[in-house]
């Protein structure tokens, strides 16, 4: 009895081994057929002709359907080790709770603009010139808009890396005068109607964003509090000091180099500014710089988990085992603590004023209103 027991048992194992195993053929067969129907040149991120980088999937599509990409290595896993209780349940857990984070991401956009459509969709149709910001990677078919101020360098770093064709290999190597050099990247502006409209419509699109007003000091203590940005001070920070400061001095309206925060805020809230001309790309809004409310980003990447959102891109990408987004030291970053220092001596008139303007960033990525903040 015993003996015959032991029969049934072996002769169980041996047909689950064989239907996993046709099984498996059969999804090979599948596989193979596809490949045969539909073939794909594979590029390597960092060369034109070494192969294989990856399969015929898009990062698109790698976002939107991460199951499908999941599915054969659970299979390979299954047929390697003839276990059939294989644990699959953390790898689509861990990918269905990213997916989900993003889609919420996604989700308080589309609603902070349709609450909002008066003020976020001032202008129906955007022109090149709106598109200057966003950075096309052809070769892993991704669209980057980039902020100032919200780790940009680091990411037109990486982006010459994936674009470089083999020129680059480690962004860290390459100066971060040479990362904002316009002619290194490509923009969508460049590109015709039917081109960009191609792109906008097949590629993945993501941007980075940051607490606002922790942006905007950034901005100004590495624009205004810096010695060696003349440039600013001579455009700006002369401009801000004459309609700003009262008895000025002669050196101080020449130089523009010593612009206190408050002034700063003064002349961000002034109606004038922004009649003149518009903000200057490291303190204009989000909104303004990506265009939000008019083109779908499938990914929206935050500071505050910059170096998860960006190695997370990075694998949909398919270079995510050999690149990774550059760790940094963090001892000169502007913080929340920074941030509400400065804000100490802002009248809660100014507080509010500037809340308005950037209070669309402020809703679209869900950052709460600070608490140092006096609104009226």
């Amino acid at each position: 009895m015993k003996q015959a027991l032991m029969e049934v048992m072996r002769m169980n194992r041996i047909c689950r081994m064989v239907l996993v195993t046709c099984f498996g053929s059969f999804i090979l067969v599948i596989f193979y057929f596809q490949s045969m129907l539909h073939p794909v040149i594979r590029r390597n991120p960092f060369g034109m002709d070494i192969c294989c980088r990856k399969g015929s999937r898009s990062p698109l599509q790698e976002l939107y359907n991460p199951i499908q990409v999941v599915f054969p290595l659970i299979l390979t896993d299954i047929l390697c080790t003839m276990d059939l209780n294989a644990e699959i349940g953390p790898q689509i857990l861990e990918l269905s709770n990213t997916a989900i984070l993003h889609q919420i991401r996604r989700d308080q956009v589309t609603d902070t603009c349709r609450a909002n459509s008066m003020s976020s969709r001032k202008r129906r149709v955007l022109t090149p010139n709106d598109l200057k910001h966003l950075v096309v990677d052809e070769d892993h078919e991704m669209i980057y808009c980039y902020v100032p101020k919200v780790a940009c360098t680091n990411w037109k770093r990486v982006m010459m890396v994936l674009t470089g064709r083999g020129k680059y290999s480690d962004p860290m190597e390459i100066p971060a005068n040479e990362a904002h050099i316009s002619s290194n990247l490509k923009t969508l502006n460049q590109y015709s109607i039917p081109e960009i409209n191609h792109r906008l419509k097949s590629y993945m699109k993501f941007l980075f964003v940051r607490e606002p007003f922790e942006r905007l000091v950034s901005a100004y203590r590495n624009k205004f509090t810096q010695k060696y940005n003349t440039s600013f001070h001579k455009r700006y920070g002369t401009k801000i000091v004459r309609r700003q400061r009262k008895n000025a001095t002669q050196e101080a309206l020449r130089k523009g180099d010593d612009v206190k925060f408050e002034e700063f805020v003064a002349y961000l809230i002034d109606p004038n500014t922004q009649r003149e001309e518009p903000f200057n790309e490291h303190w204009q809004t989000v909104y303004s710089l990506c265009h939000p409310c008019h083109i779908h980003y499938d990914l929206i990447g935050k500071y505050e988990t910059l170096e998860e959102d960006s190695n997370y891109i990075l694998q949909l990408a398919g270079v995510g085992s050999y690149l990774k987004f550059p760790t940094y030291a963090k001892s000169t970053r502007t913080t929340d603590e920074m941030t509400t220092e400065f804000f100490q001596n802002i009248s809660s008139e100014h507080q509010t004023q500037l809340y308005e303007v950037y209070k669309l960033d402020f809703l679209m990525f869900n950052y709460s209103v600070p608490s140092y903040l006096k609104l009226e």
